[in-house]
């Protein structure tokens, strides 16, 4: 084993199955030599981790957390679809957290989720970013990522 699979192995993380849909899209899809992962929600086990607000029920700590198994999941869906060892680069990174009143620490929250990649692939883990604060998210989760990744062809 070698590459993202092992870094994933060495930190101590394996790749869940891929998150089904809870509308109607696909988790990911490929167009040329990018993957568009839908956003991704804190799911284990057909369970949300956490539901609420960053900043009011949930700690931006906890919520950091979460964002970091948004990032698993969506590498769970790339390598459904074309898997991990054709990754190049994550490109871009969009992050929605569910906030509080006042809670400013979208920032924070959504490096879960950058970090993580910055882990598992280098250099090639850097990618540009929004993070987003908003009222609510689907099923009243306080995270949700979405990724776009380059792919060899």
């Amino acid at each position: 084993m070698t590459g993202p699979y092992a870094k994933l192995v060495e930190l101590g993380h394996e790749l869940p199955e891929v998150v089904p849909p809870v509308a109607s899209y696909l988790p990911a899809v490929q167009s040329g030599q990018h993957v568009y992962v839908s956003g991704q929600l804190p799911m284990a086990e057909g369970k949300l981790l956490a539901t609420g607000k960053v900043g009011a029920d949930v700690s931006a700590d906890q919520a950091r957390e979460l964002a970091q198994r948004c990032a698993l999941n969506a590498l769970a869906a790339i390598n459904s679809l074309v898997g991990l060892e054709r990754i190049v680069k994550i490109v871009k990174v969009t992050g929605f957290v569910a906030s509080a009143p006042g809670f400013t620490g979208q920032p924070g929250v959504i490096n879960g989720a950058s970090d993580f990649f910055g882990t598992v692939f280098g250099e090639a883990g850097r990618h540009a970013r929004s993070a987003v604060g908003v009222a609510e998210l689907p099923l009243d989760a306080p995270v949700e990522v979405e990724v776009i990744v380059e792919v060899m062809a």
